[in-house]
């Protein structure tokens, strides 16, 4: 089942359940898949690591969108961009731990020899492939400074 089907059939659950909140999430992921589907140059379906990248853009949207809210005293708002973040973040792979991300960085910078913060590159490039989708590229960035200093 392709992540289009699956947000079709929770759109059907939702409009029944009168889930107004996780039905507009749903609309905004659906309407980004066909968005990204028919881009010039795009096949009709998204790969895997498409999909990915795309709900991690629409949680990071909702995520700034809220704490912008939050600043500008609308509480309000920031929790239909928290809620809606959260309905999305449903449907991306288990994020990894602190932990598990700051080995998975130590075997990174073995494995590349990095030695100081000028190597820092050399590491972000391997991490970002290897990592994509397990994790944000701001927690990798945070543990690979602290790791390299």
């Amino acid at each position: 089942m392709t992540l289009a089907e699956k947000i079709n059939a929770d759109i059907k659950t939702a409009m029944l359940a009168k889930d107004k909140d996780s039905l507009d999430a749903l609309r905004a992921v659906k309407s980004a898949i066909l968005l990204a589907a028919t881009e010039k140059g795009a096949s009709d379906q998204l790969t895997d690591e498409a999909e990915i990248k795309l709900l991690q853009k629409l949680v990071k949207q909702r995520r700034e969108s809220a704490e912008i809210y939050v600043t500008q005293g609308r509480d309000d708002l920031a929790k239909v961009e928290a809620l809606q973040a959260d309905v999305i973040e449903r449907y991306l792979p288990a994020q990894m731990s602190r932990e598990e991300l700051t080995e998975a960085i130590k075997a990174i910078i073995a494995q590349v020899n990095a030695t100081g913060p000028q190597d820092m590159g050399k590491v972000m490039g391997v991490a970002s492939k290897q990592l994509a989708g397990k994790t944000d590229n701001k927690a990798v960035s945070e543990v690979v400074k602290s790791l390299l200093q």
